[in-house]
């Protein structure tokens, strides 16, 4: 099930942003003040199409661990961030998310700006469990995170009929 960018908020507002001056740096920041949590990794969304998103976080020193890499967690974040754009932009109107776990295998350091991409077939979205792929790629191209977060997907409860 397909859904264009007119049927969806978040690809709605993504595709008003995108090509404007400091369009992403904008949509990443009107995503934070929904979850002000995700600030703290200074995440920007740079592409958003159903069913696939991407952030990159950049390297700086509030995101590096005690070797000078960027640490773990905040990668988890960017995952995580990457994956909750990608869901609210492509699960069907009919149906509703929540994650339930995450599973990572750290494969590499990271030891520049990471960008983090989430995906998932489009067929997948039926309710039930849903392992979304993450992974997180430093500036080389090299996988330096890889795993999966599984979501509990169910159908949205029906809205009582006005009287």
């Amino acid at each position: 099930m397909s859904q264009s960018h007119n049927d969806n908020y978040v690809l709605r507002l993504y595709h008003k942003l995108k090509n404007k001056p400091f369009g992403g740096w904008l949509f990443s920041r009107a995503l934070a003040a929904k979850a002000p949590y995700f600030k703290t990794v200074g995440a920007n969304i740079i592409q958003l199409e159903p069913h696939r998103c991407e952030c990159v976080i950049p390297k700086r020193r509030a995101v590096e661990n005690h070797i000078g890499t960027v640490h773990v967690i905040a990668i988890c974040n960017g995952l995580e961030l990457s994956m909750g754009v990608m869901a609210e932009a492509s699960i069907p109107k009919h149906l509703r998310w929540i994650p339930k776990g995450m599973s990572l295998d750290y494969t590499a350091k990271a030891g520049s700006d990471i960008r983090c991409v989430a995906r998932v077939n489009p067929e997948d979205w039926k309710p039930g469990d849903l392992d979304v792929e993450v992974i997180a790629y430093d500036d080389q191209n090299i996988e330096v995170v890889r795993g999966t977060i599984r979501l509990w997907i169910s159908e949205k409860p029906a809205k009582p009929k006005a009287a």
